[in-house]
């Protein structure tokens, strides 16, 4: 393994591209702790998010791994351009001549991306934990603890990601098309999203014409769950409607925010498996052309 990943960073570490991107995806994720700075002072007003409670332990878990992981489409040009230049470089078959195996080849980008996923979550592990020090209202080591299965959520979401990213590296060739693959196949998934929420609001309309919308929802989800981009939504969904503030907010209003937040065991083998079905057709793709 450590042979391998160090035949990777060595591609990496004289990829300048990459260095810079990866520069940046790790200055971005340290920018989630500028947040603590945006205060809106006009007059009586007197706004500080930070004081919203978005730092505080339990809570920061969920919203910083659902911040950070909006900033993943850098680590995946690097992941993407990998696969592209042992094309245009030709370094693929020169490794492959040079004795390794095309197990060996897919295995060494899988680790890089299992490495990426790995730092990039203690990273935000180190950020959030120095946050919530700082300025969340509990202190105690079981508050603080607890909800880590947002990390463990954020790690699988970065890996089927990336392995999503390099299937399409190998199969396109051309970091471009890759990222363009990606979000086509995005594309994809929300018009059939789309078409699902249409089908079943068709099909469940009573004798007054209302739309059964909760039937809807739960048909609609339990079917897109599985698909590969949705299935890793579903790992961290959205934190903003589970803060009090909003809460209260809402209640004023006549609104219900209430909404499963937690991550599930289910919701981490699905996306399990599609890090499983990515990288072993990858390894099927590489295996059957002839390099």
């Amino acid at each position: 393994m450590l042979r391998l990943l160090n035949i990777e960073f060595h591609k990496l570490k004289h990829n300048r591209a990459s260095r810079v991107l990866t520069l940046i995806y790790f200055v971005l994720l340290t920018s989630i702790a500028l947040i603590a700075a945006i205060k809106f002072d006009i007059g009586p007003i007197k706004f500080h998010l930070a004081e919203q409670g978005i730092f505080n332990f339990p809570y920061i878990w969920h919203f910083n791994t659902y911040m950070a992981s909006i900033f993943k489409f850098f680590l995946l040009l690097v992941i993407v351009s990998m696969m592209a230049n042992e094309y245009s470089n030709k370094t693929l078959k020169q490794n492959l001549i040079d004795g390794l195996s095309k197990k060996e080849f897919i295995l060494s980008k899988f680790y890089t991306v299992l490495v990426f996923a790995a730092i990039s979550t203690l990273f935000v592990f180190v950020v959030s934990l120095i946050l919530g020090l700082i300025y969340s209202d509990y202190n105690e080591l079981s508050i603080i603890f607890s909800d880590l299965e947002y990390l463990l959520a954020f790690f699988i979401k970065l890996t089927a990601f990336f392995s999503f990213g390099l299937f399409m590296g190998i199969l396109v060739k051309r970091s471009a098309f890759a990222v363009g693959g990606i979000l086509v196949w995005l594309f994809v998934e929300s018009i059939f999203k789309g078409f699902l929420f249409w089908k079943f609001n068709s099909d469940n309309l009573d004798t007054n014409n209302q739309v059964n919308s909760d039937l809807s929802t739960i048909s609609v989800n339990d079917i897109m769950q599985f698909f590969p981009l949705e299935s890793m939504s579903n790992l961290i969904k959205q934190p903003f409607t589970r803060l009090n503030a909003v809460q209260s907010v809402g209640k004023q209003i006549g609104e219900n925010f209430s909404q499963d937040f937690s991550v599930h065991w289910y919701q981490i083998a699905i996306a399990s498996a599609w890090i499983f079905i990515f990288i072993y057709a990858s390894y099927a793709l590489l295996k059957k052309r002839d390099l």
